[in-house]
């Protein structure tokens, strides 16, 4: 397993599929951030309630993108269309991730390929033994991303999470190390 999560994050801040670019945030994403951060559909299965205005978007970027390891911009043509963040447990050898997206940019197998270059941050150079996460009734195109990728419908959590004033149930994914490498196996 690897010692220093940390020194490994550093060395990935950036990384790179057939169509996309995951990297750190800039201040000149602001406009961009704003699109997606402040449409009510995109947000809608989301539990932060988005944000008004450039200022909101560069303050989100310096406040919480910058203050965390493993947040990444997701860049298609020269354009920020979401993001994705894995947030590591290293006692436990696991993650989870979440991520948004430009509802532009909906259905075209990006988040597929952004989530694919992810978990293979997290298994190949991270050594995890086992990614994780959620999403909420209705966003069930967010489970298809997870399925494509391998992961696996582990249960429902009823009345989980207070989303937006509503009790939300959580429908849990995971794939675990060994599974991952099955598929990879079968590529």
């Amino acid at each position: 397993m690897v010692k220093n999560y940390k020194e490994v994050m550093f060395d990935n801040e950036t990384l790179t599929t057939p169509r996309l670019i995951l990297r750190k945030f800039k201040k000149s994403d602001a406009a961009d951030i704003l699109e997606y951060a402040s449409d009510p559909e995109t947000l809608k299965f989301l539990v932060w309630e988005g944000l008004k205005t450039t200022d909101d978007a560069i303050a989100a970027i310096v406040d919480s993108y910058w203050a965390r390891t493993g947040v990444f911009a997701i860049q298609f043509e020269g354009k920020v269309i979401g993001c994705m963040d894995i947030r590591l447990e290293p006692d436990h050898h696991k993650a989870s991730f979440g991520y948004v997206l430009n509802r532009s940019y909906w259905g075209r197998g990006l988040m597929t390929e952004a989530l694919t270059a992810l978990l293979e941050l997290a298994f190949q150079k991270l050594q995890l033994n086992r990614v994780e996460s959620t999403h909420y009734p209705g966003n069930e195109a967010s489970g298809r991303v997870m399925q494509k990728c391998g992961m696996v419908y582990e249960g429902t959590a009823r009345q989980h999470k207070l989303v937006k004033g509503v009790y939300q149930d959580t429908i849990h994914y995971a794939i675990t190390r060994d599974m991952y490498k099955k598929e990879a196996q079968a590529l």
